[in-house]
């Protein structure tokens, strides 16, 4: 779920990807703007991507970049600023204790451009991808599909993989269909709710709890 929001087609990146999720319920977001992270330089176009397990310590840091910038894309949605915090200190806490849950940062030359939560479930080997975000001050750099690239990399034995996005997020739609190859296989509605999740988002909407659930098969 960040200020203006532009993952232009054709562009191998993604601007900023929150997604928050667990094995049982995922949701995510796009959104495309940093998220209280301090401007830095932008790195090399072709350096490369890595992953940085992070540290407990850094979880209030990274909850609050979650909610930074999911705030900028919502009121760029809806028209008007939230009332608190989205995800909410709970939901992101919840995401990031979850069993199998590994929190990371998104590294390029030296640098924080962005970070990931997965869930994985080495049992099934599905995996859940339960946040994902590149800063708005690394975007247009192909930066969030290189990112993803890594995860996949870091988690070979994925049978599958698994998110979900807003109904409204046609750019984030494009993203994970057209760049990183999943398919859409369910939408959550009020006819059709998820059954492993209790709508949190409060966003004071019609339909803001519509959602598409992604899955990529990597078999």
């Amino acid at each position: 779920m960040a200020a203006e929001i532009v993952t232009g087609q054709g562009r191998d990146d993604l601007h900023l990807v929150v997604a928050q999720s667990n094995i049982q319920s995922c949701r995510s977001f796009l959104v495309s703007h940093s998220a209280g992270e301090r401007d830095v330089p932008p790195p090399n176009e072709k350096a490369p991507v890595t992953l940085l397990t992070a540290q407990p310590s850094s979880f209030k840091e990274f909850t609050l970049a979650l909610q930074e910038s999911f705030s900028v894309a919502a009121i760029a949605e809806f028209g008007h600023p939230l009332d608190e915090p989205i995800p909410s200190d709970d939901d992101v806490a919840h995401s990031l204790s979850a069993p199998g849950s590994v929190a990371h940062w998104i590294m390029a030359n030296g640098e924080r451009v962005g970070g990931a939560v997965v869930s994985v479930d080495e049992k099934s080997r599905r995996n859940t991808l339960s946040f994902f975000f590149v800063s708005t001050n690394q975007q247009s750099r192909g930066l969030g599909l290189r990112a993803w690239q890594a995860i996949e990399k870091a988690y070979p034995s994925t049978r599958v993989w698994e998110t979900v996005t807003p109904y409204f997020e046609k750019r984030n739609i494009h993203f994970y269909v057209n760049k990183c190859g999943f398919k859409i296989v369910e939408f959550y509605n009020k006819s059709n709710p998820d059954p492993h999740h209790q709508p949190s988002l409060n966003l004071g909407e019609e339909g803001s709890d519509e959602m598409f659930k992604f899955e990529k098969n990597m078999e």
